[in-house]
């Protein structure tokens, strides 16, 4: 997806005050920029010409003309939005709908330690256990994961009941890997289940969205999305989507690097499930 209005919103916590400008004028104007002229929107904006210029540089393009044909080919010069309104049309709201994954897939990009993602993949593959934890929307992630590593041949389990995690977390040790997943890195029963586990001294990773949280605090490895939830859309994908693409990452990791062990394992699996297919 190369929409140059995804790109803008991309970037736009990167961007000066100025340059903000410039985009906030372009998403407030849908289609006005076509027929306006590098001055006319310099005066529009407060800004000069020459930021107007950066602006579109920023953006990988060569200058003014190039970001007016850009938005022109979006489809009659109107940004693509995220923001869902009851004007919507159902196909409109799917678009809108991917354009926000995307946005947050690429922003958990930026934000994933490549470090601490190798530590993770690496401790998971040598574990004596590993635990998940998710409540809520998490609780899909943790099964999703603990689905993934039990084919590949990992003793992996994940709960769901707060009172199960807790239970869960006081039997670990060393060597074992508990992994807490919280968009917000705030729910108390997730935390407290880590904390336990690091207690116990088993490695903690938490899968969280990036900014401070409580749930830094009992975590060694920190595997950080990029996703804004707002009151309307906490039950979005975009959040659970960067949080899977962390998963199917671990999993592909340790399908390619835990010797022959995972893929036997996996076939082993595929071949079990005959049974249950026509």
């Amino acid at each position: 997806m190369d929409k140059i209005s995804l790109k803008i919103k991309l970037l736009y916590d990167k961007m000066g005050k100025a340059e903000k400008h410039i985009a906030d004028w372009i998403f407030e104007n849908p289609g006005k920029i076509i027929s306006i002229s590098i001055i006319e929107l310099a005066e529009q904006c407060g800004c000069g010409e020459a930021t107007i210029v950066r602006f579109a540089k920023r953006l990988g393009l060569s200058g003014y003309q190039e970001l007016k044909f850009s938005l022109a080919a979006e489809g009659g010069g109107s940004p693509v939005s995220t923001h869902i309104s009851a004007q919507d049309s159902a196909f409109e709201i799917y678009s809108k709908v991917c354009n926000d994954i995307y946005i947050s897939l690429e922003k958990t990009k930026e934000s994933l330690n490549p470090e601490c993602l190798a530590e993770a993949a690496k401790k998971i593959c040598s574990a004596n256990k590993i635990v998940l934890f998710g409540l809520g929307n998490s609780a899909a992630i943790a099964i999703d994961a603990s689905h993934k590593f039990l084919r590949a041949g990992l003793n992996a389990v994940a709960y769901t009941d707060n009172h199960m995690q807790v239970i869960a977390a006081s039997h670990l040790g060393e060597g074992d890997v508990a992994i807490g997943i919280s968009h917000s890195g705030s729910s108390k029963d997730i935390v407290e289940a880590l904390k336990i586990a690091k207690e116990h001294r088993a490695l903690t990773v938490a899968i969280t969205n990036s900014g401070k949280s409580p749930i830094l605090k009992h975590s060694d490895i920190v595997l950080a999305t990029s996703s804004e939830e707002t009151k309307y859309n906490i039950l979005a994908l975009n959040s659970r989507i960067a949080q899977l693409a962390i998963i199917d990452t671990l999993y592909f990791y340790i399908v390619y690097n835990h010797s022959r062990e995972a893929l036997e394992s996996i076939q082993e699996t595929e071949h079990s499930l005959l049974t249950k297919k026509y």
